[in-house]
């Protein structure tokens, strides 16, 4: 069952870097989980985020931010909200018309015995 994600929003940040304290280099990145069975396509409702600095090309970690990132941060987590996907897939159909065709060809053979 390979899991993958979804970049849900990528957002330049203009708060100073509290690694090299640059002020435009900060990239938030909001990524929802995906699984994929082979009857379906599901979309978790579990979105994690990373914080990273574009000129000194590290990760900025919760630890590490500001007040001002935090709730830079917040806000933007209110407006990334979690899609909700639910796909099945071709095998899905196939075994659920077998099962329906299935009951109706019991329901008329004993139908007809009786």
């Amino acid at each position: 069952m390979p899991e993958t994600f979804i970049t849900l929003s990528e957002i330049a940040l203009k708060n100073n870097c509290p690694v090299c304290f640059n002020n435009e280099g900060l990239r938030l990145t909001f990524k929802q989980k995906i699984i994929e069975t082979s009857f379906y396509k599901n979309a978790t409702t579990n979105v994690s985020n990373t914080l990273s600095c574009n000129k000194c090309e590290s990760t900025i970690y919760p630890v590490q931010w500001t007040e001002d990132i935090e709730r830079v941060f917040d806000y933007h987590k209110k407006l990334n909200t979690p899609e909700k996907v639910l796909n099945y897939k071709n095998p899905f159909w196939i075994t659920l018309a077998f099962i329906i065709i299935t009951a109706i060809a019991i329901g008329v053979y004993f139908g007809l015995k009786n």
